[in-house]
């Protein structure tokens, strides 16, 4: 039963992979990629947070991305700049003392696409411009599932869930957890 449930999997992944190694639905025959997204915060520490308990905390996000792949899966490796903007207080935060920028590097892969529409994970690792009581570091880990949906093959839709965390490098690290929407342009 094991080896089978083993195996099963193995064959999966290996038509995924191979599904996906002729194309990259991030670029669609393009070579660089730039978005923007803005994201509502959430108040949750956990690396994919329910989209409840949303507080005065907001993000602002530009990226710069390539096309590679990542273990066969189709990619993106990325450099991104994300300003933090927030104001007053809710759940015993206060929220404008975490108005920080932040820059990082990550790597997206595409885990299935259709014709028009890509799902997938990013992961990266970068610095906040300074530490706070909040994530009590200026080094900074990010996670971020997505779903995108091609309106041509220059311009793109994603919704996206974004955590960013310390990785528990330090005590203080109660993660800051962002909802959005991303809109990206190939050329």
């Amino acid at each position: 039963m094991k080896r089978t449930f083993f195996i099963s999997v193995i064959l999966i992944w290996f038509g995924i992979v191979a599904a996906h190694s002729a194309h990259n639905p991030f670029f669609v025959g393009h070579r660089h990629q730039v978005a923007a997204s803005f994201g509502i915060g959430t108040n949750h520490s956990y690396i994919i947070s329910p989209p409840t308990k949303f507080v005065p905390f907001t993000e602002f996000h530009i990226a710069y991305s390539v096309p590679n792949e990542f273990f066969y899966f189709p990619g993106r490796m990325s450099i991104n700049i994300t300003q933090t903007a927030g104001w007053g207080d809710r759940y015993g935060w206060y929220w404008s003392s975490y108005s920080v920028p932040i820059m990082y590097l990550t790597q997206d892969i595409a885990m299935i696409s259709g014709r028009r529409w890509y799902a997938g994970i990013g992961a990266g690792a970068g610095l906040q411009w300074m530490e706070n009581d909040r994530i009590g570091s200026k080094f900074i880990m990010t996670f971020r599932p997505f779903i995108g949906y091609r309106i041509s093959d220059r311009l793109a839709l994603e919704f996206y869930m974004r955590h960013f965390s310390n990785g528990h490098t330090t005590d203080n690290n109660y993660s800051y957890n962002f909802y959005g929407l991303s809109l990206t342009f190939n050329f």
